[in-house]
């Protein structure tokens, strides 16, 4: 019987201790994009995912993974302008995403944002797409629709089952692996529009160096990369934040202050999604939801070179939500 060609790069990892290795890029690619056209065995498939998670993916894997994920993506003929792309991957289970209001806020104040992300892959956790949907807010089923949203709106937001089916698949296998896969990593760095500055929220502290590395080695001319609330890009105001960067080519690190003094915000437990409406319109005060949103829109606002250091960042964050429109979410007209 011949061998099934994706075997070649299960074996590369399964070789034993002395002779199993990373993938090269090209390696990483090539079988990635095998994956993403259906050219595997499911039980290939299962092996290759443990097989990188037992060892845990290389900066350049994840370069070449989410190039080989990046090549059957059905882009519009015309690709709108874009400034930011923001990924939203983990969902929320201690706090409400406040981050959707630094990017709604951003995008009011004339930043074309797109994001994409995952829904529901974790039981207990509050998911972007939803929180959209209950807010009234629009949600774009594929590439084109989102281009016309940017186009209309500076704001865009496409599910990764609508972006990349298949990347959609292997997440939601975690159950049956017991365990996550690199998925997760590839989708957050598509940014299938190109735009020219990537914002990263990770969890795990040692993921970002690997996604600092792998961002340089796409290519991807700015990039930020933090480990934001609950995994997502959001800061943590009442906590300093090691931002990882990369600007031109030229990796960075910066150390940014707290925002707010004092303990930890303790864990909401309500979780109510309209919370978020009356934070916006200013019918609620509250200090935590306000220093997460200006200190990660602070973050975005630095990284896109709109201002030079952490004081003048968060000056124009706090400027930008003062003078925010209340009657609506922040979404250009």
């Amino acid at each position: 019987m011949e061998e099934h060609p994706f075997a070649a790069y299960v074996r590369i990892l399964a070789r034993g201790k002395t002779k199993s290795r990373p993938f090269t890029e090209e390696e990483a690619e090539t079988s990635m994009a095998m994956i993403m056209r259906g050219e595997v065995e499911p039980e290939q498939l299962g092996a290759y995912l443990m097989l990188i998670r037992f060892k845990e993916e290389t900066a350049e894997e994840v370069a070449g993974f989410v190039r080989g994920a990046r090549l059957n993506l059905e882009l519009p003929d015309s690709l709108p302008p874009l400034d930011l792309d923001w990924s939203s991957y983990a969902g929320k289970r201690r706090q409400l995403p406040w981050f959707l209001l630094s990017v709604l806020m951003l995008a009011g104040g004339g930043v074309r944002v797109f994001m994409h992300g995952t829904d529901g892959h974790t039981d207990g956790r509050v998911y972007t797409r939803a929180t959209l949907e209950v807010l009234g807010l629009p949600v774009a089923g594929n590439l084109a629709e989102a281009a016309d949203h940017i186009e209309n709106m500076n704001f865009a937001y496409v599910s990764l089952e609508d972006l990349q089916p298949r990347l959609q698949e292997i997440i939601d296998l975690k159950p049956v692996l017991g365990l996550r896969s690199p998925a997760h990593t590839i989708g957050r760095m598509l940014n299938p529009f190109a735009a020219p500055y990537s914002m990263q929220g990770i969890f795990h502290r040692g993921f970002m160096d690997t996604h600092q590395k792998a961002g340089l080695l796409l290519g991807q001319s700015h990039m930020a990369v933090f480990r934001g609330e609950g995994g997502e890009i959001e800061c943590r105001p009442n906590k300093t934040t090691d931002v990882r960067t990369v600007h031109d080519g030229k990796l960075g690190q910066e150390e940014w202050p707290r925002v707010l003094a004092g303990s930890p915000q303790a864990e909401d437990e309500e979780m109510n999604i309209q919370r978020l409406v009356g934070v916006w319109t200013g019918e609620i005060d509250d200090e935590y939801a306000a220093a997460a949103v200006t200190g990660t829109a602070a973050i975005a606002l630095k990284l896109m070179g709109k201002a030079s250091n952490f004081d003048e960042a968060q000056a124009m964050a706090e400027e930008m939500w003062q003078n925010r429109n209340r009657t609506w979410m922040g979404i250009a007209a």
